[in-house]
């Protein structure tokens, strides 16, 4: 399904890519150990919108970030100025530098950079600031507004409080930002653009206007009365995603700085792989074939095939055209091998936290690694491929994982593939 020749393989002189710690912000939780154990435990975060008014809207639910109190992570200034979507990145990426034991010294600042994705940005600062210029005229309008409506604006944040020196930008890729994002950090260590890179993904896009968007275009579901039960990933009753928020940032760093840091490896990063489907903005390409050539640079990144991956996290939207399609990518390139190892969407319990999910999904995938334990894919009542896994309602353990794979599928074409090895 490739096409055209592909490249060959990286060669064995790029360093190592250490995974040191790791942050999150999800309607699970407001960090990693909260939200996995929701994850285990089955939780759903999806309800219906409390924090904005939703009356006359088709979509009622969502997964928001409840009872977060940006007090904890930052100073005032900060948390009045920055969009909830820094607010997430900037706490999650907090989590993940004291989990690293990430002290930023004059010495290591211009080595250190920061990559954080978003589909959607700032957008709720934006429509305020909108409303604000209508109702009160332009000299209500804060002078930090064209910073803190910017896409870079949670990189920013991060760079700022962490005191990071090497490069500091924006990812944006819809619904594979995050693990663009992520890509981007691991080529820029390999290639010996930065020694540690803060990765990943961030966005609070739970607003009456997405909502009526991705409503009107038929992408999401409008099971309004039962919110737990929307998100059904690889259910033959699936009828749309689940707009969500959130955050994670991961620390991404050399192998032999890691050692050097005395920092403890919870996973190593060997393979990414990125294509467009250049088809649709909202559908995949029927045949998967756009995906199909993520997942496939993704394994020859690494070095291996479909035939050693113990793990899949799906992207796993709950869409009729990603899921049919999705599940078709994975017989094409893992073979029999898809039939024998665990399938999961955590799509299901957070919803689609759309810049926010490869990041998150990630997490989800390393410590499935460390842990063995598998997070379930809630609502799988009737697979629409009843010989694969797709670990339905209930968390399940396996033992000897050791290579997982993490899928991200976009509006817009945008394919991201991200390969994982436990240490």
């Amino acid at each position: 399904m490739t096409g055209a020749q592909e490249p060959p393989g990286p060669g064995r002189d790029r360093r190592r890519v250490m995974v040191t710690g790791y942050g999150a912000v999800t309607p699970l939780g407001h960090s990693v150990e909260e939200t996995w154990k929701a994850m285990l435990a089955g939780r759903s975060g999806v309800d219906t919108v409390a924090a904005i008014d939703v009356t006359g809207l088709g979509v009622r639910i969502g997964g928001q970030v409840r009872g977060f109190d940006p007090a904890r992570y930052m100073p005032t200034p900060v948390s009045r100025r920055a969009d909830p979507y820094a607010q997430y990145a900037l706490a999650a990426a907090l989590e993940a530098g004291a989990q690293a034991g990430l002290v930023i010294d004059d010495e290591l600042a211009p080595r250190v950079a920061v990559v954080i994705g978003s589909g959607y940005g700032p957008v709720g600062s934006i429509y305020r600031a909108a409303n604000l210029l209508r109702d009160r005229g332009p000299r209500a309008i804060s002078p930090y507004t064209q910073v803190t409506t910017a896409m870079d604006s949670a990189a920013g944040e991060i760079s700022m409080r962490l005191g990071t020196q090497g490069p500091s930008r924006a990812q944006s890729t819809a619904c594979a930002s995050g693990a663009d994002a992520i890509g981007a950090g691991m080529r820029m260590i390999s290639h010996g653009e930065a020694d540690i890179v803060l990765v990943g993904g961030a966005d609070a896009c739970v607003t009456a206007v997405d909502l009526a968007g991705s409503g009107n275009a038929g992408a999401l579901s409008r099971r309004n009365d039962e919110p737990a039960s929307a998100c059904r990933p690889f259910d033959a009753h699936r009828d749309g995603f689940v707009m969500s928020e959130g955050a994670a940032v991961l620390v991404l760093e050399a192998a032999e700085v890691a050692e050097r840091r005395g920092a403890v490896a919870l996973a190593e990063l060997i393979g990414y792989g990125a294509s467009s489907d250049a088809h649709h903005w909202t559908a995949p390409h029927p045949q998967g074939r756009g995906a199909c050539r993520a997942v496939e640079a993704a394994l020859r990144d690494a070095g291996i095939t479909g035939a050693d991956v113990d793990y899949v996290n799906a992207h796993g939207t709950g869409t009729l055209l990603n899921d049919a399609t999705e599940t078709a990518v994975l017989r094409e390139v893992l073979g029999e091998r898809v039939t024998r190892i665990p399938v999961s969407s955590t799509k299901s319990m957070t919803g689609h936290m759309i810049g926010a999910a490869g990041a998150v999904e990630l997490v989800a995938s390393i410590q499935a690694l460390r842990t063995g334990d598998v997070p379930p894919t809630l609502n799988c009542d009737e697979p629409i491929d009843p010989d694969i896994n797709f670990v339905p309602h209930h968390t399940q353990h396996h033992e000897g994982l050791r290579i997982a794979l993490s899928n991200s599928f976009g509006f817009g074409g945008h394919n991201a593939v991200l390969v994982v090895r436990a240490v």
